[in-house]
């Protein structure tokens, strides 16, 4: 995957965060430009970047009324946006998800995790477009997780899911029947310069049991190894 393909936007108001993020970007390879409000970002050509990292606290229009206009264009339907805010509890953090938000930082933030989560979104972005996938759902039965609004519904019903239990429940759905060790899944769904014990991950697979309900016979505890989703 190479930097230099692609071109990435960063819409913030705090212009000395905007510099710090463009020279470490353009560091990496990408082009960036900077916007210091949604009304100038409006006024860009949206449609020719590749990635949108987005303030959510702005003056005038908002991070998540700028995504929710986006979403709404079929032009820009499918920019991937990440969320930069101040803002984490679960309910602002579900919002953005529930906008089609491909990720969400929260501030104070580590450039490197930063870095990090942009790789990832850019290349879960060029691997859906390769495959024409830009839209797409993952099922189980009656167990339905939208992949652009990173929503789960449970016969009919949705249910609302952390970020980490939503890409857990994914990534085991990707992957059923495989065994997956507790470091697997830390490795794969938690931030590098994140420390994360074995607990935490046991902890995040009771809350999905509880949450899809009359599935959970299917996360199946292998004793000893790890985790799998069972057909």
């Amino acid at each position: 995957m190479e930097a230099n393909n692609f071109r990435i936007l960063v819409v913030d108001d705090e212009m000395d965060l905007c510099d710090i993020l463009r020279f470490n970007l353009e560091a990496k390879g990408y082009e960036v430009t900077t916007a210091a409000s949604a009304e100038e970002a409006l006024t860009l050509d949206l449609p020719s970047y590749s990635l949108l990292l987005l303030d959510v606290m702005m003056g005038g229009i908002d991070g998540f009324t700028l995504a929710s206009k986006l979403k709404q264009q079929p032009a820009t339907a499918h920019l991937p946006i990440i969320f930069l805010t101040a803002k984490d509890t679960e309910r602002d953090t579900l919002r953005g998800f529930d906008l089609g938000a491909d990720d969400y930082i929260s501030k104070p933030f580590s450039i490197r995790e930063v870095m990090a989560r942009v790789q990832a979104v850019l290349r879960r972005s060029l691997e859906q477009h390769a495959t024409g996938t830009e839209a797409q759902t993952m099922c189980f039965q009656g167990m339905q997780l939208n992949l652009d609004k990173k929503t789960v519904c449970i016969d009919g019903a949705d249910v609302p899911f952390s970020k980490t239990e939503f890409e857990l429940l994914l990534l085991l759905l990707q992957e059923r029947g495989r065994v997956f060790s507790r470091q697997e899944l830390i490795n794969r769904i938690w931030p590098k310069d994140v420390l994360v014990l074995d607990r935490t991950v046991d902890v995040n697979i009771t809350r999905i049991r509880k949450k899809i309900g009359n599935y959970a016979s299917h996360l199946v505890t292998r004793l000893g190894y790890g985790y799998y989703f069972e057909e």
